[in-house]
């Protein structure tokens, strides 16, 4: 039976079709006759304790020069069957919270939530690597600027990042000893106010960032390696890395087994988990991305992997 779908993203026209994961997911549904609704950039909100958005019919074809097409907009209360893909980068700020609460409104009314909001709201992607710390380098998370110039010291060269950002923003490499490295706390901390993370430094990266996604809690059978090119240390694609698919290993595969039945207890329906050699670096909830990378390097089709799922769930 068709259903409603609607999508919260950050605005369509902006996204670059050939790399955009929530895309191949419209794509998806509209090949299985969903009806897809586009909900406007900010327009999430409440009346009379109703949750609902503006949103406009979408239809979207495989194009890079002429992706979609849009309908005259309306506001639409979210409704029972609706199934809602949240799929609005980071930053996780005010705004990005607020929305998923009026979704967890959503919720009540009837909607499905792809991921489920408390799950969104619980899961930082750096923290929530360190519910498996047994997957996980030696890490730390602190304010104190003493205590991770000690674990830089300690580890002989880390990297350091603050917890919400995305695509290798404001990511540092640092070695003990570094000239710089105070000021490089002072930043991330800002002056002792903010949690950062560091993490022993792992020379694999040069051989990729691994994204391993997980469709309820099962994982597809290629990574996407994220592999960092000339003088840059961060494989992110958004920071020039290149995309190299691969089959998983073991050890993927025993990280996946270790993290997926969590995420699937959590209602996190997709999700990409980071893996640099043997080690989780990160866990994220948000918006993964690399299907349309993988599906075509290896003719997959993730997204049809998830609406299987998807469709398979009583009330979807």
């Amino acid at each position: 039976m068709p259903l409603d779908v609607v999508v919260v993203m950050d605005p369509i026209a902006s996204i670059k079709p050939a790399k955009d994961s929530t895309f191949a997911m419209l794509l998806e549904a509209q090949r299985r006759g969903h009806r897809l609704h586009y909900a406007l950039p900010g327009s999430l909100a409440v009346a009379d304790g109703t949750a609902r958005a503006t949103t406009a019919p979408l239809e979207v074809r495989d194009s890079k020069t002429d992706w979609f097409s849009i309908g005259p907009a309306a506001v639409r209360p979210f409704a029972a069957g609706d199934l809602v893909l949240m799929r609005k980068d980071p930053p996780v700020d005010a705004d990005y919270l607020h929305d998923t609460q009026i979704l967890g409104l959503a919720q009540r009314q009837g909607a499905r939530i792809v991921n489920e909001p408390q799950g969104l709201r619980d899961l930082n992607e750096k923290l929530a690597a360190l519910l498996f710390p047994q997957c996980c380098p030696p890490t730390l998370v602190s304010r104190d600027a003493t205590a991770l110039k000690a674990f830089v010291n300690a580890h002989g060269e880390a990297v350091l990042k603050p917890l919400d950002g995305m695509g290798g923003r404001s990511i540092f490499r640092a070695s003990a000893g570094e000239p710089n490295l105070n000021v490089i706390l002072e930043t991330l901390t800002g002056g002792g106010t903010h949690l950062a993370m560091a993490q022993r430094y792992l020379p694999e990266i040069r051989d990729g960032d691994k994204r391993i996604l997980l469709v309820d809690g099962e994982p597809v059978d290629y990574c996407l390696a994220r592999i960092p090119q000339g003088d840059e240390f961060r494989g992110n694609l958004a920071a020039g890395g290149r995309g190299e698919g691969r089959p998983l290993s073991e050890r993927d595969r025993w990280i996946a087994a270790q993290v997926g039945p969590e995420m699937k207890r959590r209602g996190m329906r997709f999700v990409g988990l980071d893996v640099i050699g043997d080690w989780l670096t990160e866990v994220n909830v948000t918006s993964p991305t690399c299907i349309r990378e993988l599906d075509a390097q290896f003719g997959l089709n993730i997204a049809g992997r998830l609406f299987d799922a998807l469709e398979a769930t009583p009330g979807t």
